[in-house]
Parts: C-alpha cells; sequence; structure tokens
C-alpha cells in the first residue's frame, strides 16, 4: 500500500510553467491579431461615412469656390487618405507602409496647414528624411516578410513592378 509519491521536480516544474507562459502568450497575440481587424473594420466603416460629406461639398467647388471651401474639401480629402493609409499599415505590418503613413500626414499637415516658413521647413525635411531612411537605412530583410513568413504584399507588388 505504500504506493511511492511523484514528486515534480524543479525542471519538470519549470517546463511546464514555460509551456504555460508560451501558450498565453499565443493567445494574447491572437486576441490583439483579432482586436487589429475589428479596429481596421471600424475605421474603414467610418471612413466610408466620411465620404458622403465630401461628396456634399463637391458641388459648392463647382458654383462657388471660395477659400474655405476648397480648404475643407483638401483637409477631408487627405483625412481620408490618411485613414486608407492607416487601414494598409494595419493589413501589411511592414516599415514600408508605416513610412507612407508618415509621409501622408506630414504632406496634409503642409498643405492644408497654415504654417509659418519654419514649420514647412520642417516639413520638408521630415519628408527628405523619409525619403533617405526608406532609400539608404531600410534593411531589406527588415520587415520583408509577415510573422508567418510570407512575403510582405508591399514588397511583392514592388517586386512584381519592377519585373
Amino acid at each position: 500500500m505504500n504506493e511511492p509519491r511523484r514528486r515534480l521536480t524543479n525542471h519538470a516544474l519549470h517546463g511546464r510553467e514555460e509551456w504555460f507562459k508560451r501558450v498565453f502568450r499565443d493567445q494574447i497575440a491572437e486576441a490583439a491579431g483579432i482586436l487589429e481587424v475589428v479596429l481596421s473594420a471600424i475605421v474603414l466603416i467610418a471612413l466610408l461615412m466620411s465620404v458622403i460629406p465630401l461628396l456634399k461639398l463637391m458641388p459648392g467647388l463647382l458654383t462657388d469656390a471660395d477659400s474655405m471651401e476648397v480648404h475643407t474639401f483638401l483637409e477631408r480629402a487627405l483625412d481620408i487618405v490618411i485613414g486608407i493609409e492607416f487601414i494598409k499599415m494595419l493589413a501589411k505590418h511592414s516599415p514600408g507602409s508605416v513610412l507612407e503613413v508618415l509621409l501622408y500626414a506630414i504632406a496634409r499637415h503642409m498643405i492644408v496647414g497654415h504654417e509659418d516658413a519654419v514649420q514647412n521647413l520642417v516639413s520638408v525635411g521630415a519628408i527628405a528624411l523619409i525619403f533617405i531612411i526608406r532609400k539608404y537605412f531600410f534593411v531589406p530583410s527588415f520587415g520583408h516578410k509577415l510573422p508567418g513568413g510570407q512575403p510582405a504584399p508591399d514588397i511583392t507588388e514592388q517586386t512584381e513592378k519592377e519585373e
């Protein structure tokens, strides 16, 4: 009747703990991915809804296009473009798409914002810096692969265009 008691060694407990951590991390990553898709869908719906007021502004541009109407139209149109690029950034998961969002946001700031010369110079410098980073410091292996190992969509599009 004296059954030997099974003792868990420190090594066995550590292995089990690591397994639980790994499973928990995977579940958190999966939940974050689902939330990312839900956020993308919400942003897409909001962008689609924001196109309607943009279309309503168009007849006013033809009849009496004062500077305020043009400014409002450009502001809303560029906001929609930045939103579209944001959705693409969430979908692609590549540094190239992040740089594109930054580029559009800075360009919108320059076009729509009424800033002084120093602010415009800083914006031009930021755009130049983005192009320099893209050309010289963008490591090819960085961001070319998605977490699953497939090539990033913007990279495959770029190689198809070059061929």
